[in-house]
């Protein structure tokens, strides 16, 4: 199976991309720095070189090609202003989505946040982010061509990840290793059954698997 990562450089990419590529996947991680390249080949991805803000939908697509599934985890960072989360939370994942549709890769999975909803209302930097997080997940959502999982994970934590998750449509709020959200990911992408779910995740006392194939089976 061959997996593409928008944000291959990301905390939780690098992550997924180590737990895809020991299971014997193939995986190529999308990054903006040559000098990223050899943290993801320590991880067992391929990297490619290519600016989701500049590049066309044509260009993206090619390196889709052949793909069995996309993974979106890319994001502007927290230092960033409203500007990029504009071009990158939202203009990126959704240039990412056509790229799919057009190189016929169906399984297209979205890290998302929680709290994302494009009628947030404020004008806080974090309140356009939530903004262009929601206006992504809904054009998302819009492609039929698609077999799309968005997941929106809780506060994010470098705690180590305990494999035990509540992953449901609404959770409330709370913590989640970045650990156990790779995990999560790395079972949505061979889980096509859960095709058209927004899921919220945070900790809670389910396995990763179990926790995955339950929502697939509602």
């Amino acid at each position: 199976m061959r997996t593409v990562i928008a944000g291959g450089h990301g905390q939780i990419a690098l992550r997924l991309e180590q737990l895809l590529s020991a299971r014997g996947d193939e995986v190529a991680g999308i990054i903006r720095k040559a000098e990223q390249g050899d943290d993801l080949r320590r991880a067992g991805a391929e990297p490619v070189l290519l600016d989701l803000e500049s590049a066309s939908v044509e260009e993206v697509a090619a390196h889709l090609q052949g793909a069995d599934a996309a993974v979106f985890a890319a994001g502007a960072g927290p230092g960033s202003g409203t500007a990029r989360k504009d071009t990158v939370d939202r203009g990126a994942a959704v240039l990412f989505a056509d790229a799919a549709v057009r190189a016929r890769v169906r399984r297209f999975v979205v890290v998302s946040a929680m709290g994302a909803d494009p009628a947030h209302e404020g004008d806080e930097v974090f309140d356009v982010y939530l903004r262009a997080k929601g206006e992504a997940d809904a054009y998302v959502a819009r492609q039929d061509a698609l077999d799309w999982t968005i997941l929106r994970p809780g506060a994010l934590t470098n705690d180590a990840g305990t494999g035990l998750v509540r992953l449901e449509a609404r959770t409330g709020r709370g913590p989640v290793p970045r650990d156990d959200v790779a995990a999560v990911l790395a079972e949505l992408v061979d889980t096509s059954a859960t095709a058209g779910l927004t899921l919220e995740l945070i900790a809670g006392s389910t396995p990763v698997s179990v926790a995955v194939k339950s929502v697939a089976g509602n």
